[in-house]
């Protein structure tokens, strides 16, 4: 039985603005930048925006996948790469002041390398133009492919973060066929194989018909790989052609799963009804985090 499409009270959030909101918002115009914050319909734009925090779009805004919650547009071949877009967006964040950036891309099945050696010419830049704003990448699966996957391991972002989206039960009802929760996995394993140092992320939506002991099943999964923070979020139907809201989860629940989630040993957990994969408050936490770890490398 699916829910009322009446919002509860802790799902409303108050109108984006702010002057920070305001400048970061007309920038991103002016430079045509597609940031996720405005093309998957984010209720917290203007919160991260306010202090200068903005995840950002490359390679375009058609993905080649057609997962049922999200709301990017889909087809099976996206336009060609601007290969001055890592300049460019390195550029931009320097103008816009960012402290903290997350890049993240729609999937790109179709290119020879899905977009992995485009993920690592714009950290690149990144460090060449903004070498004060910490870098995080959310990237696609890359179909599973080691080597693609090293290509953005060793460009060195500050986190590497990839989404399960779902409990195990639900993926194939969630994402994309050619997506799947090993495979997810898989790829988290692999950057710590890859770079043992490196921070990894992975997100989790709730709201879509998943059981509280299938969440706490998918975090302890996550943790066994050595995930280092984790964010759960409640899903929001982007229009009525995407997958149905089956619940509206109470603050309660988030609180709960955030406890577990301390429990289990993840370094920073967000959750809550409005938390999402790129969400400022996490985001401001694993800054502090990182200049911690650095200081005392230094010192070593």
């Amino acid at each position: 039985m699916t829910v009322s499409n009446k919002k509860p009270s802790w799902i409303k959030v108050r109108a984006p603005s702010g002057p920070r909101y305001t400048k970061i918002k007309a920038r991103a115009r002016e430079l045509k930048l597609h940031t996720v914050c405005e093309e998957a319909h984010c209720p917290k734009n203007g919160e991260c925006w306010g202090s200068g925090t903005a995840t950002l779009m490359v390679m375009g805004d058609i993905c080649t996948r057609g997962c049922h919650y999200c709301a990017v547009n889909t087809r099976r071949k996206g336009p060609p790469l601007d290969p001055d877009e890592p300049k460019n967006v390195a550029k931009a964040i320097k103008e816009m002041e960012l402290d903290y950036v997350v890049l993240t891309s729609v999937d790109r099945d179709d290119l020879p390398d899905q977009g992995s050696l485009h993920f690592a010419q714009c950290i690149k830049e990144i460090r060449k133009y903004a070498p004060q704003t910490r870098v995080e990448v959310l990237i696609p699966d890359f179909s599973g492919h080691r080597n693609l996957l090293h290509h953005v391991v060793d460009a060195k972002p500050d986190v590497l973060a990839h989404n399960i989206e779902t409990v195990r039960r639900l993926t194939p009802t969630v994402r994309d066929p050619r997506s799947g929760y090993d495979q997810s996995l898989t790829l988290l394993q692999r950057v710590k194989e890859r770079n043992p140092n490196m921070m990894t992320k992975s997100s989790i939506m709730v709201g879509v018909g998943e059981t509280q002991h299938e969440v706490i099943e998918a975090m302890a999964d996550l943790r066994a790989l050595g995930v280092d923070f984790l964010t759960l979020g409640q899903y929001l139907r982007p229009t009525k052609k995407h997958l149905k809201v089956e619940a509206f989860i109470t603050p309660e629940v988030f609180s709960t799963y955030q406890q577990v989630g301390e429990g289990l040993g993840f370094s920073y957990v967000a959750s809550g009804p409005l938390v999402r994969s790129s969400y400022k408050a996490g985001e401001f936490f694993i800054r502090k985090h990182l200049e911690k770890r650095d200081a005392l490398q230094e010192l070593l």
